[in-house]
């Protein structure tokens, strides 16, 4: 019988790859996201239900897992993939935008999986995997909102497998680095107030770094590490994705703060 993921975040970049992924190795797949009625491709491929999941709806989120269930019987792996980054001075970030970012990223997730858990429970098994990100691991200027909220889910994730271990749920982490994505697009918002002048030297840095920043991963490759976490028995908990992801990871790892916020200096021109 043919395993069911439920991914949300599947209209672009890591989702809808992870969507594609598993329908083509055989699962049933629900590919949530806010307009699916904008969907052509999922939408005709067989063993898909694609479904409106906002993560700060909260009756959409109880309808898509219901819906799920009615379709496919249970979920097996849930894949927690919605998520955006928001940049920028905090001074210059209005407060609404402060909690929208960790509405979505952090208590959006955290819903989506209290939904989801009582199903995994019953059954006595099953897998979440959380995609977190190198920032969830380091941090970098003017990203106290998108490394706060991704330092958020790795300490969720940590914790939460303590608690499922003895029901039979595996809890792991997607930690990928640049990735061909529309991070930089509909998935970035920056803040900031020209008006501030003090921290503008620090804003022109950081977007010149981000206009020649090289080119990341494909999100199929993401995808290929999800199915991996999806699948693979053994306790291992992280996954990073991408060889910059390996790579700078390995350098955070081995290098004390002055180090590596140094590193960061001198990459950043700073």
């Amino acid at each position: 019988m043919a395993k069911t993921i439920l991914i949300t975040g599947a209209s672009s970049g890591i989702g809808r790859a992870t969507a594609f992924h598993f329908q083509q190795s055989g699962w049933n797949v629900v590919a949530t996201m806010r307009t699916p009625e904008n969907e052509t491709e999922l939408t005709e491929l067989d063993n898909v239900l694609v479904t409106r999941l906002d993560v700060q709806d909260s009756e959409s989120i109880r309808s898509a897992v219901a819906e799920a269930v009615a379709r496919f019987d249970t979920i097996d792996v849930l894949l927690n993939n919605a998520g955006y980054g928001a940049y920028g001075p905090l001074e210059a970030t209005p407060m609404e935008n402060v909690r929208r970012q960790f509405d979505v990223n952090v208590i959006g997730l955290l819903e989506v999986t209290k939904e989801v858990v009582p199903l995994l429970r019953e059954q006595g098994s099953g897998v979440i995997i959380n995609i977190s990100s190198i920032g969830g691991k380091m941090t970098f200027p003017l990203g106290s909102l998108y490394h706060g909220s991704k330092f958020a889910v790795e300490g969720i994730s940590d914790a939460l497998a303590w608690e499922l271990e003895p029901l039979g749920i595996k809890v792991r982490i997607v930690e990928p680095g640049v990735i061909n994505t529309d991070f930089g697009g509909r998935s970035f918002n920056f803040n900031n107030d020209p008006s501030m002048g003090d921290y503008q030297p620090m804003v022109s840095t950081l977007m010149g770094a981000l206009g020649s920043m090289p080119e990341g991963s494909d999100p199929h490759l993401v995808a290929e590490v999800i199915y991996a976490a999806a699948t693979e028995d053994g306790s291992q908990m992280r996954y990073p994705a991408g060889p910059d992801a390996h790579m700078l990871m390995a350098a955070r790892a081995s290098q004390d703060d002055e180090t590596f916020r140094n590193t960061v200096r001198s990459q950043f021109g700073m």
